[in-house]
C-alpha cells in the first residue's frame, strides 16, 4: 500500500500544476487499475481540507462534497471509517476546523470524556469543555 502526502492529494484534486496533477492522477488511475489501495492518514485529511479552505478558497459545504468523494472510493483507505465519517458530518454542521472534530473523534476512541479546548466556538458543541 503506498500513503499519499497531502501535495498529492490537493494536486489531484485541484489540478493547479500540470506535472504534477498528471502524476498525482496516474498514481491514482494505477492504483485503481491494479486494484490496490491508497492510504490517507488523518493529517493528510486535515491538512487537505486547511489547503483547500485558506488556499483554494473552497466553501465549507463544497469540501464537505469532496471529503464525501474521498471517503467513499473503493480505492481509498482510512484509519477507522465511522470516526471520519462523525467528523465530516460535525464538520459539515460546525463552526470548527476538520481537524477539530478529528481530534474529537480520536478522544472518544481513545476512552476520553471530552476534550479540554478555549475555542469558544466548540464550547456550545457537545464533547467539548473549558480546561
Amino acid at each position: 500500500m503506498i500513503g499519499l502526502d497531502t501535495n498529492v492529494l490537493v494536486r489531484f484534486l485541484v489540478e493547479d500544476d500540470e506535472v504534477q496533477t498528471a502524476k498525482a492522477a496516474a498514481l491514482i488511475e494505477k492504483a485503481i487499475d491494479e486494484n490496490s489501495t491508497l492510504f490517507i492518514s488523518d493529517v493528510v485529511l486535515c491538512e487537505t481540507v486547511w489547503v483547500l479552505s485558506s488556499c483554494y478558497r473552497f466553501s465549507r459545504p463544497e469540501i464537505t462534497t469532496v471529503l464525501r468523494k474521498l471517503l467513499e472510493a473503493d480505492h481509498l483507505s482510512f484509519a477507522p471509517m465511522s470516526r471520519h465519517a462523525h467528523a465530516l458530518t460535525a464538520y459539515a454542521a460546525g463552526k470548527g476546523d476538520f481537524a477539530d472534530y478529528v481530534i474529537r473523534e480520536q478522544c472518544v476512541v481513545a476512552g476520553c470524556s471530552v476534550v479540554a479546548t478555549f475555542d469558544q466556538a466548540l464550547l456550545k458543541e457537545s464533547g467539548y469543555q473549558s480546561p
